[in-house]
């Protein structure tokens, strides 16, 4: 096979636009954000992903990467590195080595999370064995909507090949269905709050 053929394979699957969303806790998400919007900004220049995070003041916001494969998995790979780095600059408990892993929650609908697990959970075991990365797959329905969350941990390295992975099954097998997305905002005890005032 010539050099050229290898290329060929590739080629199309990294021109497809791909959405990919993922719930972040506010923390994390001010550390995406940066001072002055300037780590999302560099993010954004250096990646060429559309990235948007979700208005509100709720402890968790939906941060939504948009672009060409290639542009959403550039993204990815720097979120999970600035999120590294924010834990090796958190100071370790009692000098310990060990430090927490990154940890990315994806927000895929429930309709792919199936073809996600795979037969008996052959896929999702496969992809935590090829990548190292620990892949989670919630059993529930994140609230209001027909998305659950998948959460990936591991180092970044192992988190970025276990994403790539992730989206390579999205991709193939589209959401069934109309999905409902879902918005941290509308918990139900605002829902209630606003109704009683």
């Amino acid at each position: 096979m010539s050099s050229s053929d290898a290329g060929l394979e590739e080629g199309p699957e990294l021109s497809i636009t791909l959405t990919l969303r993922m719930l972040m806790h506010g923390k994390e998400v001010g550390s995406i954000i940066g001072k002055k919007g300037e780590t999302v900004k560099r993010i954004r220049e250096q990646s060429s992903a559309r990235i948007t995070i979700s208005e509100g003041s709720c402890p968790e916001r939906i941060t939504t990467i948009t672009g060409s494969t290639a542009a959403v998995f550039h993204a990815v790979s720097m979120i999970a590195f600035k999120l590294d780095e924010d834990l090796c600059a958190a100071p370790a408990n009692g000098g310990s080595v060990s430090r927490p892993p990154v940890t990315l929650r994806l927000v895929i609908p429930a309709s792919q999370c199936g073809s996600l697990i795979g037969k008996a959970g052959t896929k999702i075991k496969e992809i935590r064995e090829t990548t190292g990365a620990q892949v989670q797959v919630a059993g529930d329905l994140l609230p209001n909507s027909t998305e659950r969350a998948v959460t990936v941990s591991g180092v970044p390295d192992a988190i970025i090949l276990c994403v790539r992975q992730i989206c390579a099954v999205i991709l193939e097998s589209p959401p069934k269905g109309a999905t409902i997305p879902y918005h941290p905002s509308l918990s139900l005890g605002t829902v209630l709050l606003s109704a009683n005032q």
